[in-house]
């Protein structure tokens, strides 16, 4: 769809996102549920070229995620709110944990990071907000590190909270690509707009996250069981569609 300026693309989309919102609400209770009984209590692994992701359920209705580089041994957690968790799959895996992603400050993302600390001290803990528990690696747009030989790409993607950071992470051979996209991007949705408004969602989702290479898999951490692509997520999610 080509609109004749961004004042009609801005409309378009706070009323697309008006009825999207309402039709997901009505439409997501099920699949939410269903989800939630099948698969939320089972551990589940994903073989990437370049990386293996291990996804671990955490709470009620949350996920965390072990981001482990292979070569190396070396590996790293997106959002531990259960730091004993963590700890006995990087047991299991026989990985080295070295880092902490936090997409975002809210208690069911960043509550676990002062008891993992203690537990595993030493740990780098990134983030873009100084209200993340024992941050020590502050980011922003564009920053990048490293998990072994992987490299981690940080996106600054404010709406759901004002400091709320995407992890984009390539390998070697930039063969599938992987984005941790917190509570910004679902599958199918968007998140809740805590601190922010439809302009900011629009950057995160259309100007940034959009423009990701296509085959790049998004893990968020609430719908983990069905991992989608960007360019799946350009077919069937309305907030992606409207740019």
């Amino acid at each position: 769809m080509v609109l004749p300026n961004a004042v009609h693309m801005n409309k378009l989309f706070r009323a697309s996102y008006r009825l999207a919102a309402i039709k997901a609400v009505l439409n997501a209770g099920t699949v939410f549920s269903a989800q939630k009984r099948i698969f939320h209590s089972k551990p589940q692994d994903f073989q990437h070229t370049d990386m293996k992701i291990r996804l671990l359920p955490a709470l009620q209705d949350n996920y965390m995620y072990l981001l482990i580089d292979e070569d190396t041994k070396e590996c790293a957690v997106v959002d531990p709110v259960e730091p004993d968790k963590v700890l006995s799959a990087v047991q299991e895996e026989g990985v080295k944990l070295t880092s902490v992603l936090t997409t975002h400050h809210h208690w069911d993302h960043a509550g676990g990071n002062k008891e993992l600390l203690k537990k595993s001290p030493g740990l780098a803990v990134y983030g873009g907000d100084k209200r993340i528990d024992e941050l020590n690696n502050e980011v922003n747009h564009g920053n990048e590190f490293k998990i072994g030989s992987l490299n981690v790409k940080c996106l600054f993607t404010p709406c759901h909270t004002k400091g709320h950071i995407c992890y984009f992470v390539t390998g070697q051979s930039n063969e599938q690509p992987a984005v941790f996209t917190g509570d910004t991007l679902f599958v199918g949705g968007c998140g809740r707009f805590f601190e922010g408004n439809e302009d900011h969602m629009y950057k995160a989702l259309v100007e940034i996250l959009a423009t990701l290479p296509k085959q790049t898999n998004q893990r968020q951490n609430n719908l983990p069981t069905i991992p989608s692509t960007i360019e799946e997520e350009l077919t069937f999610n309305p907030f992606m569609r409207v740019g």
